[in-house]
């Protein structure tokens, strides 16, 4: 390869590059693209080659396609209310019209008679086959993947590239004008292990990104790129985990009577694989550094009495034991199970949440600092600066992934690097775990107890609703009770909490005027909130009507329907979180999920909830539906920013590229080694915001 006299470097500027002045540098400074490094690694989104495009004969109504053809006709039309743009493309077998409402003015300007384009859309039929807004990009006359063989990479154009008027064909001709003066790209990886992990070069697979001679080195490019993403995350998560292995703790090794008083007194038999997870929990305490264990188990799998279990090795052992939960209805929960059975083993047991009186919160605070308290269990209240203890060796963290890694480094802050086991009833995608969770050991219960009736779910629009609530009657009748909930998406959505309030009303003086119907939601006071939940478990309330509030915690062994309203509103894990909260009881139980805005996603989601009871089967579809981000119901901010990897459709390559990062870490668990010194740089380099609490030095 010939190299100009003035070669760029990775690190040069985009200033340095031909054509790109002052207002094209701003517009790639606004989107995080300063030196050639950036500008070669903004990858394309997609691409054009024989196996895209579509004839235009061919073209089905209701099909997506990408298309190429030359613009025939084009200008502006005058409609009923406004104006709009319409081209016609012909590819000199077939015609399509292309048509824009919105943006026509700007897209006027943009397109004219003779230029060839690039177009993906859906295609309808008006007059002929149509594609109402399509995506459209503008080739050059010997751009034509069809005829001359070529893989055209296309980019993303975002508001600042284009008010700058950057295209994809100047990207493309920077891009290449960039790899003709640029010298090899230089690998963080030796010869051997590209080998090992089958790996092209990093110089040769950022060329075939963008500049690819053929389907095969393509997709050896795409693979480097997405294995190089995910393994850095996973070294970050590998160094996590080998540096937690290494902070000293004190090793819980006695098993102590308590365990055995418990386990022997339970009315029930323990699944194989709760007894495994125990198994794992009991090796891990026994260490002398700090477990670090994540429990998946489905909802109603019996992760409660697995903890429990796990509480009595603490104290005997002398250790105290936190268990934090994010709401109050769960602690409540909680402190009943453990209490019960704390009782059996003569343990100490106390519950701390936000609106403990002023008192009792004293002498739990006393009884605490003195060590008379073995077990607590709470809320946030755990982690305010007044709670002491004096031998906090045990942590547990239920519904985890609601709580920030501060909040839970400051729970742990108050013991002597205290063991930690967060546990989930949200079933996480194995690829989701290794991602967000990959510096933890994991658990999985993934047998539900004997005695668990599958429930039954069934969808249903609001003209059947007659007839359901006619069966919800009948069940009352036959002394079960039944929820009734409605979506809270935002706190502030007060429109939502004024449906709940509303149906309230209608449903206990128009439906069911002879039936005890509450009502609980999270705007209550907690008097009210405890009123009501002691009078649902007593079964003196018959149906219960409330917002999201009961998506954790609700234990009613004598609840069988659950009816789910505006279903199609909700995640795919949030509504099974939610059909947990019947089934729960040796009756047969039911959750009915009416759909009322009804599209095609909605009523493929709600199929899938009526197919399948298992937890992991479904976290597994909420991901390829929500994507990461959304998947726990907030948004997860600040950790992901691939470039061009997949969480959801990586699979293979992720796993290929965590078992690349841990072998490492396991040969060289500081990166200190010459040969891994390209490694640790760009480690440092790309992911210093997560480094803290790693010890790479």
């Amino acid at each position: 390869m010939v190299v100009p006299e003035k070669a760029l470097s990775l690190s040069s500027s985009i200033k340095s590059l031909k054509g790109i002045g002052a207002t094209r540098s701003d517009a790639f400074s606004a989107i995080d693209i300063f030196s050639v490094l950036d500008l070669i690694s903004y990858y394309p989104r997609k691409y054009l080659d024989r196996s895209t495009v579509l004839p235009i004969s061919k073209l089905k109504v209701n099909h997506d396609a990408t298309i190429i053809g030359k613009v025939e006709a084009a200008g502006m039309r005058r409609g009923k209310r406004r104006q709009y743009f319409q081209a016609v493309l012909s590819d000199g077998k077939g015609m399509v019209t292309l048509t824009w409402f919105n943006g026509a003015r700007y897209i006027n300007k943009s397109i004219s008679v003779g230029d060839r384009l690039a177009v993906s859309g859906k295609v309808d039929f008006f007059n002929g086959h149509q594609m109402v807004h399509p995506e459209y990009e503008k080739l050059k006359n010997d751009e034509d993947p069809v005829n001359s063989g070529q893989i055209i990479p296309l980019y993303s154009i975002p508001a600042e590239l284009n008010k700058a008027g950057i295209d994809s064909r100047n990207i493309r001709r920077m891009i290449q004008t960039t790899f003709n003066q640029l010298k090899d790209v230089p690998d963080h990886f030796s010869d051997s292990f590209k080998k090992e992990y089958r790996l092209t070069a990093l110089d040769s697979a950022l060329r075939n990104i963008h500049f690819s001679k053929s389907e095969e080195k393509l997709n050896e490019a795409i693979n480097r790129l997405k294995f190089d993403e995910h393994f850095f995350l996973q070294l970050l998560m590998a160094i996590r985990k080998s540096s937690s292995k290494k902070i000293g703790t004190k090793a819980l090794n006695k098993i102590g009577p308590k365990y055995k008083i418990i386990s022997e007194n339970l009315d029930f038999e323990l699944t194989n694989a709760q007894k495994k997870v125990i198994k794992e929990i009991k090796s891990d305490l026994a260490e002398p550094f700090s477990m670090n264990r994540l429990l998946q188990g489905d909802v109603g799998s019996g992760k409660t009495i697995v903890s429990i279990l796990a509480t009595t090795i603490a104290v005997a052992n002398d250790a105290q034991v936190a268990i934090m939960v994010p709401t109050e209805i769960l602690a409540r929960q909680h402190y009943e199970s453990f209490k019960k059975h704390s009782e059996t083993a003569h343990m100490t047991c106390a519950l701390l949440v936000g609106g403990t009186p002023a008192k009792e919160r004293g002498n739990i605070l006393n009884a605490l600092e003195s060590g008379q308290i073995n077990i607590i269990i709470g809320t946030h209240a755990l982690i305010q600066k007044d709670i002491i203890f004096k031998s906090l060796g045990f942590c547990i963290i239920d519904e985890q992934h609601r709580f920030g890694v501060s909040q839970r480094g400051t729970l742990l802050s108050k013991g002597s690097n205290p063991h930690l086991l967060a546990m989930t009833a949200t079933p996480i995608p194995r690829t989701l775990a290794i991602t967000y969770h990959g510096d933890m050991d994991l658990s999985i219960i993934d047998e539900m107890p004997k005695n668990r009736v599958p429930v039954v779910t069934k969808t249903v629009n609001e003209s059947r609703l007659k007839k359901v609530y006619q069966f919800m009657d009948d069940e009352v009748l036959e002394g079960r009770q039944c929820m009734v909930v409605y979506p809270l998406v935002e706190e502030s959505e007060k429109s939502d909490l004024k449906a709940a309030v509303e149906m309230h009303s209608h449903l206990s003086e128009k439906i069911f005027p002879k039936l005890k119907v509450g009502l609980l939601h999270g705007k209550m006071k907690k008097v009210e909130k405890d009123e009501i939940m002691t009078s649902f478990n007593q079964n003196k309330i018959n149906i219960l009507i409330s917002t999201t509030v009961i998506e954790v915690g609700i234990d009613i062994p004598n609840a069988t329907v659950m009816l789910i309203e505006h279903a199609e509103r909700f995640g795919l894990t949030q509504l099974h979180q939610l059909r947990g909260r019947v089934g729960r009881g040796s009756e047969k139980s039911y959750c009915i999920l009416v759909h009322r805005k009804i599209t095609e996603t909605s009523k493929n989601r709600l199929r899938i909830m009526e197919s399948t009871n298992d937890g992991f089967k479904i976290s597994d579809e909420d991901l390829k539906i929500r994507g990461p981000g959304e998947f726990f119901g907030i948004r997860q901010s600040g950790f992901l920013k691939y470039k061009i990897a997949n969480m959801v459709t990586d699979g293979p390559i992720l796993r290929n590229a965590r078992t690349a990062a841990f072998a490492l870490v396991k040969k060289d668990s500081t990166l200190s080694q010459q040969e891994h010194n390209k490694i640790r740089s760009r480690l440092v380099n790309e992911y210093q915001d997560k480094l803290q609490n790693v010890n790479i030095s």
